[in-house]
């Protein structure tokens, strides 16, 4: 008799507030297109707030500090207004983010990924949030199984109910201090706000599409994980992502001299400040000229399928991170 047990399809439908919200900031964004909008002020607040929102609030919030705990801030408070800054990326609130995340790295490439693109490159780069199944559904019991230190913070809890507050929030001071400036508040809207969350989007999306196709792979890890130049330049180190399945809970991601990461130098000067501590780095090893002792450029290992237990355990990945950390007490 076969004891083989085949995983019930999740049933899956439509997440309309994503669709209507991711819509129709690419349907604003249009107004680009309008020469009267353009302004060389609009363009450079454009570039400042992508590093802001998306290089600040997701590459190093988001991801390497609370996703993956790469690193301490001190004081721990700090750690609440930089996921407001987070929150400003319109890429959701910060447990359901790192929920997401976390059962990434527990299945990458396999069948129960978040957004593997095996499933096709769309699926992979906006696609995927598009859809809710049962698997992925953000409540307080998909919450606790991925994200159960962010969970147990009632500020963390509160900022994930209400995270739309702040882009909505940024969007409307973007147009306020545009008035300020000199009447350039519908210039500054549609530059720095539409336009930048679009480019904040697209770029940090290229690392869960682009760099699992495209690129070289410096380690043997059980996914198609890559290395991508082009889309680290894009999101501030992070297109190295080889690098970072083979390390996952390193601050730096860039780990050759031609690797640069700015994210992983922006930890650095926190740290020379004293606001951050205990930055964690993998132990390398090297060859006589320089090279990575564990370079391997073949294919990367074929994915597993496996059946996800209704009721398994934190998986390890997530359990390590979770016992290292200690939430702030506060009476929130």
């Amino acid at each position: 008799m076969s004891m083989t047990t085949t995983a019930r399809p999740a049933q899956k439908r439509l997440s309309w507030p994503s669709i209507i919200y991711i819509g129709g900031i690419h349907v604003l964004a249009l107004l680009a297109l309008a020469p009267s909008l353009f302004s060389w002020s609009g363009l450079a607040l454009c570039f400042l707030l992508h590093w802001i929102t998306g290089g600040i609030g997701i590459c190093l919030v988001y991801h390497r500090l609370l996703t993956h705990r790469s690193f301490k801030l001190w004081p721990k408070w700090l750690e609440y207004p930089l996921t407001i800054i987070g929150a400003t990326a319109s890429e959701g609130g910060p447990i359901g983010w790192v929920a997401d995340h976390r059962r990434h790295h527990a299945y990458s490439d396999e069948e129960l990924d978040t957004h593997s693109p095996l499933r096709g490159l769309f699926w992979a780069h906006m696609g995927w949030f598009m859809v809710i199944d049962e698997m992925s559904r953000h409540d307080d019991a998909y919450f606790k199984r991925w994200a159960p230190d962010l969970f147990r913070d009632p500020v963390q809890r509160w900022l994930e109910k209400y995270f739309i507050i702040f882009p909505l929030g940024l969007f409307a001071l973007t147009y306020a201090a545009g008035q300020w400036y000199g009447g350039m508040g519908l210039s500054w809207l549609v530059w720095g706000g539409f336009i930048r969350t679009l480019f904040v989007w697209h770029t940090t999306w290229l690392v869960n599409s682009a760099s699992h196709v495209w690129g070289y792979r410096s380690h043997a890890t059980r996914d198609q994980s890559t290395n991508l130049w082009w889309c680290a330049a894009l999101t501030y180190g992070e297109g190295w992502h080889n690098n970072h399945h083979a390390f996952q809970t390193s601050a730096r991601h860039g780990l050759d001299w031609w690797e640069v990461d700015p994210t992983y130098m922006t930890i650095k000067v926190l740290q020379l400040f004293g606001l951050a501590s205990d930055v964690k780095l993998p132990k390398i090893r090297k060859n006589a000229d320089g090279s990575l002792i564990e370079t391997d450029v073949r294919p990367a290992v074929p994915p597993r399928t496996a059946a996800e237990p209704a009721a398994s355990p934190i998986p390890a990945a997530v359990e390590q991170v979770v016992k290292e950390t200690k939430p702030l007490e506060t009476g929130v």
